[in-house]
């Protein structure tokens, strides 16, 4: 089975992240306010625990997340984590704090879309001040879906020369659709990319074309929203969410489907949402979003928990994933 601390290569870079991963997007207060002390004792834990790669953006809580993480990592030797965050926005000062349907608690910063060389670099250099860093170990070009001409256009020469000069030492693409991940594999020459809730056990709408341009071109990827912004990680309630918005009634079904056979198992929904995409040769790392110390040490424990190759039989038997997902030998 896949163990949480089993590390994996990003690309041909060198750079090796443990297949279990913090998603910085809660800390930044997504959904609910999260504490200062809260979200530094939370990254801290998953250090703890082993965890090394963390990812963040400046949209996370207008700046929130990176700031907070800057805390936590302050006297965390340089070697011993990789960070990613993300360019395509920049953060300007406004007078009023703007609202979000999604982020919470937020300061008085208004995020703006800029794939521009000076965008970029400005981006970044603004990422390390908040993170209290002096590099950045893989930056990805931020949700492009209507910025397609400029992100590849002047983002991704940008970056690519900022990894020669090895001012970052990988770069990549993060989306929530997987569509434009496959054009920018085929357009540029990235490490890696993240991928948010498009294989999982309720998407693998990327299984097809994706997943193989990314095995020949040797483009790892890194998967966000496992638990599809919260139904895999819930009790699937009416108000459980999915995408960031309330489940439509056929996803809530799929899920109750999902979490029976599982239950059949005795295996936790929440282990088989986690586990279910490292069991592709593509995947590098998940990267579950945690909010507290305890969260944190669940994900880490459902990481851990064996899974009998039966469960997935019988989720392919069932039609609840594609017969063709990647699902390994045996791990009981």
């Amino acid at each position: 089975m896949v163990h949480p601390l089993d590390t994996a290569e990003i690309g041909n870079t060198g750079i090796r992240v443990t297949r279990l991963g913090i998603g910085g997007a809660p800390i930044g207060s997504l959904f609910r306010t999260v504490s200062d002390e809260d979200a530094v004792a939370t990254v801290r834990r998953g250090l703890e625990l082993g965890l090394n790669y963390i990812d963040t953006a400046p949209l996370y809580g207008h700046g929130v997340s990176e700031t907070r993480l800057g805390r936590a990592l302050l006297d965390i030797p340089r070697h011993s984590f990789i960070i990613s965050t993300k360019v395509g926005r920049v953060l300007n000062p406004v007078d009023i704090a703007p609202s979000s349907p999604h982020f919470q608690s937020l300061p008085k910063m208004d995020p703006v879309f800029d794939y521009s060389r000076d965008g970029i670099l400005r981006s970044l250099e603004e990422s390390l001040k908040r993170l209290n860093l002096d590099r950045i170990d893989i930056a990805y070009i931020h949700d492009a879906d209507d910025h397609w001409e400029q992100a590849i256009g002047e983002a991704y020469p940008t970056l690519a020369d900022l990894r020669s000069q090895g001012v970052v030492r990988a770069i990549g693409v993060g989306m929530n659709q997987w569509e434009m991940e496959a054009r920018f594999a085929r357009a540029g020459d990235f490490d890696c990319f993240l991928l948010a809730g498009r294989y999982t056990l309720l998407d693998q709408s990327s299984l097809a074309e994706l997943m193989p341009v990314c095995l020949e071109r040797n483009v790892s990827l890194v998967l966000g929203g496992p638990y599809n912004s919260g139904i895999l990680a819930s009790d699937i309630g009416p108000r459980s969410t999915y995408d960031y918005e309330v489940a439509p009634p056929e996803i809530t079904e799929r899920a109750h489907k999902i979490k029976a056979v599982c239950d059949r198992h005795a295996v936790p929904l929440k282990a088989a949402a986690l586990q279910f995409g490292l069991l592709h040769p593509a995947v590098a790392a998940t990267i579950p979003g945690p909010r507290s110390v305890a969260e944190v040490e669940e994900n880490f424990h459902m990481a851990s928990h064996p899974i009998p190759t039966d469960l997935w039989a019988e989720l392919k038997h069932e039609g609840l994933i594609d017969p063709l997902a990647p699902v390994g030998e045996s791990q009981e």
